[in-house]
C-alpha cells in the first residue's frame, strides 16, 4: 500500500490524462466519419505544435551551451546512434518468442529525440552543467525533427505498414516546415509566449493528448486489445525498463571512461537517457498510419514514467555529492 502511494505521488499529471486519453479511446473510440475530421485535425495540431516549439526556442540558450560541443557530440550520439543500435538488438529478440508490435514499438521508442524540460530540469537539481544541458537538449530536438523521421525510413521502409522515403514531404509539410517558421517568426511571437506561457503549456499538453486519443482510437477499432494482451503490455514495460537501465549504465560509466567533470557527466546522464513524449508522440503520429500510432506509441508512454522516477532518485544522489 505504501509502495502504491508512492508511485502515485511520482506520476507524472501529463501521463495521467493520456491514460485517461487511452481509456476513453477503448471506451468510446472515434469512427467513421468522426475519425475522418479527428484525423484532419490532429494533422492540424501537430503542426502548430512544432510551429509553438520552433518559436520557444531561444537561440541565446543554444549559444550559451554551445562551446561544450564534446558534451553535446556525446549525447548526440548516445541519442541517434546508441538508443538505435539497442532498439534493433531489442526488437531482434522480441520477434523471436513475443508480439511484434511490441519490439517495432520499443525500436521506436529508441529513434526518439531527447526531452528537454525534463533534461534541464533534473540536470538543475543535480548541479550539473544547466546551460550545456539547455544546449544539448534543444539541439537534440531540434535535430529529432529531420533525423527521427529518416531513422525511421531507414528502419520502417520494408516492415508492413511502414513508411518510405516517399514520406519526406509529409515531414517537411507537416513538422519541419512549421518548426522553421515558428522560429522565424519568434520577435513576434514572443509577447503572446511570455503572457499566455502557461496557457500555451496546457495547450501543448491538449494536442499530444488529443493525438493520442485519436491514434488509440483508430487502434482499437482495428483491433489493438485483441492482438496486444496484458502479457504483452508486462513485456513491454520489462523491455522499457532494461532499455533504461542500459543507457543510464553507459552513459555513466562512458562519461567517466572519457574523463568528464561530474557536471558535465551529469549533462550526458540526463540528456542522453531521455525519451521525449512531448516531440515522440506528434511525429509518430505524422510517419505512421493512425491504426498502427496507439500501439506504436504506447513503449514510449511507459518509458517516460519511468524514466521520470528513476532520474529523480539519480538526481537526488547526485545533488547530496560533495
Amino acid at each position: 500500500m505504501r509502495l502504491l502511494s508512492v508511485i502515485l505521488r511520482r506520476l507524472d499529471p501529463f501521463l495521467l490524462m493520456i491514460v485517461l486519453a487511452v481509456v476513453l479511446a477503448t471506451l468510446l473510440p472515434v469512427r467513421g466519419n468522426g475519425a475522418l475530421w479527428a484525423g484532419g485535425l490532429t494533422d492540424i495540431a501537430i503542426a502548430l505544435l512544432f510551429f509553438l516549439h520552433g518559436a520557444k526556442l531561444s537561440r541565446e540558450s543554444i549559444l550559451a551551451g554551445i562551446a561544450a560541443w564534446p558534451i553535446h557530440l556525446t549525447v548526440l550520439i548516445v541519442t541517434f546512434m546508441i538508443f538505435p543500435v539497442i532498439g534493433l538488438i531489442v526488437r531482434s529478440v522480441t520477434d523471436q518468442w513475443l508480439n511484434p508490435a511490441i519490439g517495432a514499438g520499443l525500436l521506436l521508442l529508441c529513434l526518439m529525440p531527447s526531452t528537454v524540460q525534463s533534461s534541464i530540469a533534473f540536470t538543475a537539481l543535480a548541479r550539473g552543467n544547466v546551460p550545456a544541458a539547455v544546449c544539448s537538449a534543444a539541439a537534440s530536438n531540434v535535430l529529432g525533427v529531420v533525423v527521427t523521421p529518416l531513422l525511421v525510413a531507414l528502419f520502417f521502409a520494408h516492415t508492413t505498414g511502414g513508411i518510405s522515403w516517399g514520406s519526406a514531404g509529409k515531414i517537411g509539410s507537416q513538422l519541419l516546415l512549421p518548426f522553421v517558421l515558428g522560429h522565424l517568426c519568434r520577435p513576434l511571437m514572443l509577447p503572446v509566449l511570455d503572457r499566455w506561457r502557461s496557457l500555451l503549456t496546457g495547450f501543448d499538453r491538449g494536442i499530444i493528448v488529443l493525438v493520442v486519443y485519436v491514434a488509440f482510437s483508430a487502434a482499437v477499432v482495428d483491433g489493438l486489445w485483441q492482438r496486444y494482451s496484458l502479457g504483452d503490455l508486462g513485456w513491454t514495460l520489462a523491455f522499457a525498463a532494461l532499455i533504461l537501465a542500459a543507457v543510464l549504465v553507459l552513459t555513466t560509466f562512458g562519461a567517466r571512461a572519457l574523463r568528464f567533470s561530474t557536471p558535465d557527466e551529469i549533462v550526458i546522464v540526463f540528456c542522453g537517457s531521455k525519451k521525449s513524449l512531448a516531440s515522440g508522440v506528434p511525429i509518430a503520429g505524422a510517419l505512421f498510419p493512425p491504426a498502427m500510432v496507439g500501439p506504436m506509441i504506447l513503449p514510449l508512454m511507459l518509458f517516460h514514467q519511468i524514466q521520470l522516477m528513476a532520474c529523480a532518485v539519480l538526481a537526488q544522489r547526485y545533488a547530496r555529492r560533495d
